[in-house]
């Protein structure tokens, strides 16, 4: 996974990053469907990507085996001209890109997965700042809702949602960590499965970190939320889980020279692992059936989903 990193980190810190740049990338190493769109906002604009695999068993073959989204979320790679050079909230896209090139590699010698896998993120080298507690965040041209709106699709029937996850004092670890599964309001229980694979993939005890009520509700409501990594979960009812980069001490995601090679590769190798398992029906998000018993019992929380209740 390194090879993928180092080309993807390459292609992705300068001033001329774009979507057809990392399309064109992609489209050496294999065959996806590659869509690229270029999205005006108050703050400037942004090159959302989307890159389809198709698996031999999924459902755009007519199969049976499910559809993973991996969505790398970030504000930007860049703030230029403020900061020169790659800032670590643009992790997220690299994780995500470096498991999509190492998918289709995979595909091209022959090793292709069970099931269809989209992955979405967006290219933006020049994304502005914003005040935030305890580091600055990284600010995005475009809202939340138009993230979500390009990053999150109906046929995605789990998601993982990569992102830098190093501004806080909750997290004090290098490397990655899991959330909680989160769906339709609820936070469920940790996923052994992922727990596993997040095993073997870094070769130690898995790292968990703890989701909020606040957390799971939309940008946008003045809520503290710890960063966008679980803003996925309002615009869908699929199951989502949260990967974070993280660090030992708070490092503001616009901070130049904060990246580290070595944690993007996991985060890639995790979202890879668990596609594989996901398409074979060898890993499982959250118990359906006790999902459907806790809605039972309590009832819908998919009021977390929206905006709330007007003052």
């Amino acid at each position: 996974m390194m090879k993928q990193v180092y080309e993807v980190y390459e292609l992705l810190d300068s001033p001329s990053a774009s979507g057809a740049e990392v399309k064109a990338y992609l489209e050496q190493l294999g065959q996806a469907e590659i869509t690229v769109s270029t999205v005006e906002g108050d703050k400037g604009s942004t090159d959302f990507i989307k890159i389809v695999i198709a698996g031999k068993n999924g459902r755009l073959q007519g199969g049976d085996s499910p559809t993973l989204g991996v969505v790398g979320r970030l504000g930007g790679l860049g703030a230029r001209p403020e900061m020169i050079g790659f800032v670590s909230d643009g992790d997220g896209a690299a994780a995500s890109i470096a498991a999509a090139a190492k998918l289709l590699s995979m595909q091209s010698k022959g090793d292709v997965l069970d099931g269809d896998v989209i992955i979405c993120t967006h290219i933006c080298p020049d994304a502005p700042t914003q005040p935030h507690d305890p580091v600055p965040f990284m600010d995005s041209p475009v809202d939340i809702l138009t993230m979500n709106q390009y990053e999150v699709t109906p046929e995605m029937e789990a998601i993982l949602s990569i992102d830098t996850t190093k501004g806080n004092r909750v997290i004090n670890h290098k490397g990655i960590a899991i959330s909680p599964t989160v769906r339709e309001g609820y936070v469920l229980r940790i996923s052994e499965d992922l727990v596993d694979i997040a095993q073997n993939v870094t070769g130690e005890p898995c790292v968990t970190f703890a989701v909020t009520t606040q957390d799971i509700t939309p940008y946008g409501n003045d809520l503290y939320h710890i960063n966008s990594i679980l803003q996925p979960a309002v615009a869908t009812s699929a199951p989502v889980v949260g990967v974070a980069i993280t660090a030992a001490a708070p490092v503001p995601g616009s901070a130049t020279g904060a990246s580290h090679e070595g944690d993007i590769a996991l985060a890639a190798k995790f979202a890879v692992e668990t596609a594989k398992a996901y398409g074979r029906g060898q890993c499982s998000f959250h118990s359906e059936k006790e999902y459907q018993h806790i809605t039972k019992l309590y009832g819908s929380m998919k009021h977390l989903q929206t905006m709330g209740k007007s003052e």
